[in-house]
């Protein structure tokens, strides 16, 4: 099922209720936490103690945790603790990639990986058997608002051809344009920061969304 995750971070904090509830009247369930360290990526965002007050305000929002950190292995169990509902790691990390997967797992939680656009999708294949879901960086990670790198669609398309049954997730540039091209080479999870939070009528981009079901 093709489904929409709004992402935290192109979301008006200051009136974060305000977009969850407007989450709620478009039917949407899941929404996209963006972790970010500064070493990473060039930028900083959320840590563990703001996905716990989402959690507790809304416990039915499905916190989708996407760590783009050079140390994850020190957050796992307090993400896990504070709310996440899947926790997606970068596959570009020297860390012990195994043993972060058994370890979120271990919590109950789904565990995802995540290639920049630099990253070749092969490097995912030690792992496939362990994922529930893989994201594809369509931009270069940190900030948002970035265009859309259609040539990064290949990587879906591979990974369906090698048959990866998971969601497949697409982050970064997504679109009404160009959502379409995604899910027919195989997406599953649209994450939509400008083009959600920032459209000017955002229940016709969920509609639009919920349409490429039919």
């Amino acid at each position: 099922m093709i489904k929409l995750t709004p992402s935290l971070l192109a979301a008006d904090l200051l009136h974060l209720g305000r977009g969850i509830e407007m989450m709620r009247r478009d039917r949407l369930n899941q929404l996209h936490f963006d972790v970010m360290d500064a070493h990473f990526v060039p930028n900083l965002s959320f840590g563990p103690d703001f996905c716990q007050v989402i959690h507790q305000r809304h416990p039915d929002m499905i916190l989708d945790v996407h760590l783009m950190m050079d140390n994850p292995e020190q957050y796992l169990e307090e993400f896990a603790r504070y709310g996440a509902s899947s926790i997606t790691l970068h596959r570009e990390i020297a860390e012990d990639m195994s043993g972060m997967i058994q370890i979120i797992r271990s919590l109950g939680v789904k565990c995802g990986l995540s290639v920049k656009p630099g990253t070749s999708a092969q490097t995912l294949l030690p792992y496939l058997d362990q994922l529930d879901l893989i994201l594809i960086m369509t931009v270069e990670p940190g900030f948002g608002g970035q265009k859309f790198m259609p040539e990064q669609m290949e990587k879906i398309r591979f990974l369906r051809q090698i048959g990866f049954q998971g969601d497949i997730a697409v982050d970064g540039g997504v679109n009404m344009e160009n959502a379409p091209l995604l899910t027919q080479a195989g997406a599953t999870l649209l994450v939509m920061g400008t083009s959600y939070f920032h459209a000017e009528d955002p229940s016709r981009v969920a509609r639009f969304v919920e349409e490429l079901n039919q």
